[in-house]
């Protein structure tokens, strides 16, 4: 019996695309073949972004035509910083890409002086988590007094002393929301190098607590993790409580004003794209795509997941184009939201 039209058409549309995509792995394998791929990253050592670039720096080489080699180099400096290189790159050849904080894109969207790219026009390979499976929490150590979210709210106990790093860190500015927008008794402690000093702080009784990642415990602080010594009292970056944390509300379930739920959106909308990979703009076709599909590829390969399941990092990865998607609608926030989270994120103290 012949074969119908829409089937012989559907059967020329698969035969074009899987052809397709061995054209590209032709193209780019020679190119790709016995070179070396920098993998920048901005934080310094130790942090999830540094430790997940580590991770993909030993598994995504395998999964790109030709396997380069990968390296990981620490610039020790801020997203921006290394948006802006990468952005600007003079010959974007496929041979350098980056991870960077989440809230990078985020910054140019709110019209930051020192953003010199768009964010949309980056060559994004994908994020290896969305946060489906992880919270940004206010966590304090297990000997302080609070052992709920209503017990900050109490203003007659003493101020809660959460660290944060730089000026405009995530970290940062979720503390402000929780003390401004929430209303709660904490005392803002600026100025560490990164989330390995607070939580250094925290163990000297410096420091009752920070905003941090639920999987960044996990993976920086392995050994305090397993021994209780923190407490997560809210969720942040979720719309609903994370299962592992049932009795940690999301920041949401904290508010009814309208407003402060439009801030929530925009603040929240990185956590969804949490841990992007991105390379230059203008890459040629065939590496760009062969990055692309290497980058998923890898993902979904058992000794990746494996080793990222030891560390405790969440998986939850999306391709590029679901991070543009993110990206899109962070630019879609209303001008008047923006204004109120860049006063946020300026805030002095």
């Amino acid at each position: 019996m012949p074969h119908s039209r829409p089937f012989l058409a559907m059967l020329a549309i698969c035969l074009s695309a899987s052809l397709a995509g061995q054209a590209t792995a032709q193209t780019a394998e020679p190119f790709y073949k016995g070179k070396t791929i920098n993998l920048l990253v901005a934080s310094v050592p130790g942090g999830v972004n540094d430790l997940t670039a580590r991770l993909i720096a030993r598994h995504l080489g395998k999964h790109v035509p030709g396997h380069p080699h990968i390296v990981v180099q620490n610039l020790q400096s801020s997203g921006l910083v290394l948006a802006n290189r990468l952005y600007n790159s003079p010959d974007p050849d496929g041979l350098t890409i980056g991870i960077i904080e989440r809230g990078t894109p985020q910054l140019a969207i709110m019209g930051d002086a020192n953003a010199r790219f768009e964010p949309l026009k980056f060559t994004w390979l994908g994020s290896v988590s969305s946060y489906a499976n992880d919270a940004y929490t206010l966590t304090v150590n297990a000997s302080f007094y609070a052992k709920s979210v209503a017990d900050l709210r109490n203003k007659d106990r003493p101020s809660a002393k959460i660290g944060s790093t730089g000026a405009g860190a995530t970290n940062g500015i979720f503390t402000i929301i929780a003390r401004d927008v929430l209303g709660l008794n904490i005392q803002h402690v600026r100025g560490y190098r990164g989330a390995a000093d607070v939580f250094l702080a925290q163990q000297r009784d410096e420091l009752d607590g920070q905003v941090v990642g639920y999987s960044s415990i996990k993976v920086g602080q392995p050994a305090l993790f397993a021994a209780g010594a923190f407490r997560p009292l809210i969720a942040f970056g979720r719309t609903t409580r994370f299962g592992e944390l049932p009795d940690a509300p999301t920041g949401r379930e904290l508010t009814k004003d309208p407003n402060a739920l439009r801030l929530l959106d925009f603040a929240e909308a990185p956590f969804f794209m949490a841990l992007p990979l991105i390379a230059p703009p203008g890459l040629p076709a065939d590496r760009a795509l062969a990055l692309q599909t290497g980058f998923m590829a890898m993902t979904k390969d058992a000794a990746f997941s494996t080793e990222a399941q030891k560390m405790g990092l969440e998986l939850s990865p999306i391709d590029g184009d679901a991070v543009r998607k993110v990206i899109a609608q962070m630019a879609a926030t209303p001008p008047d939201v923006i204004a109120h989270f860049k006063a946020i994120v300026s805030a002095k103290n």
